[in-house]
């Protein structure tokens, strides 16, 4: 089976490249199941009821989110009733929506999605390790197959989790950062990783963001009303093979497409 693990999609830029890619993807490389991170897809910052409607429409199954969840506060109802939308696992007890869900394939395949974020340069959150056990023990109860968004600032946070879970889960992918890493790899139990997945988004951007906005913000320590940039796109993300009878990765690529 192939799943297709799509970086943080920043605004309208990066909701268009998905919706001509994905589809593509889909068609040519035989993909199965599609999740994407959308935090950053409302505007730059959260996501909205009619941004997920959107997403779900261009052929995403599950959406993953990250410390922008709660940007914009018409998500928090829908939320509740959309268990394809997640939020991080380890907020704390009694906040919206789920840290995780099993979707069914066309196929009929089972795949597990967790999302978890870190704890460092990041909102104080319950431990992402701890938590993060008892959620794909969850999922494992329904599928074999399980991909982790680890949704965290620091690349050694991040490379701790692959290890950690490095024979438990199918997959761990690092979101946040908007910058892809190039250290995919298989680990020795058989779990696909890569520290970033990187951006869906505009190209000459910082992170997504106007080049211009995010200089002056630097240059003069004041506050800034960030706007998404302008212009072509990059596509991020990974395509992983997956032997589903085990639920381990059979293969992981690393994409990056100019859209």
């Amino acid at each position: 089976m192939k799943i297709l693990f799509i970086g943080d999609i920043i605004g309208e830029p990066g909701r268009k490249t998905v919706a001509r890619q994905v589809p593509r993807l889909v068609r040519e490389r035989g993909v199965a199941c599609v999740i994407a991170n959308a935090e950053n897809a409302a505007g730059g910052f959260g996501v909205t009821p009619d941004v997920a409607r959107e997403l779900f429409a261009a052929g995403v199954h599950v959406l993953t989110s990250g410390n922008h969840i709660w940007d914009k506060k018409e998500v928090i109802d829908y939320i509740k009733n959309e268990p394809r939308l997640l939020r991080p696992a380890n907020y704390p007890k009694g906040v919206p929506g789920l840290g995780c869900v099993v979707v069914t394939t066309a196929e009929g395949e089972k795949v597990g999605v967790v999302q978890v974020m870190g704890r460092v340069c990041m909102p104080t959150v319950d431990c992402p390790f701890r938590v993060v056990r008892h959620e794909v023990e969850a999922v494992k109860q329904e599928a074999r197959t399980v991909i982790v968004d680890m949704h965290a600032e620091a690349t050694s946070e991040k490379m701790a989790m692959g290890w950690y879970l490095d024979g438990e889960v199918t997959g761990v992918f690092g979101t946040h950062t908007h910058v892809q890493t190039a250290d995919e790899r298989i680990l020795p139990k058989g779990t696909a990783y890569l520290t970033d997945v990187g951006m869906v988004g505009p190209t000459e951007s910082v992170i997504g963001i106007k080049k211009e906005i995010a200089i002056e913000k630097f240059l003069s320590q004041m506050p800034r009303r960030f706007e998404v940039a302008p212009g072509p796109c990059v596509f991020s993300a990974v395509l992983l093979d997956v032997d589903t009878g085990v639920g381990k990765a059979l293969s992981i690529e690393r994409l990056r497409i100019m859209d």
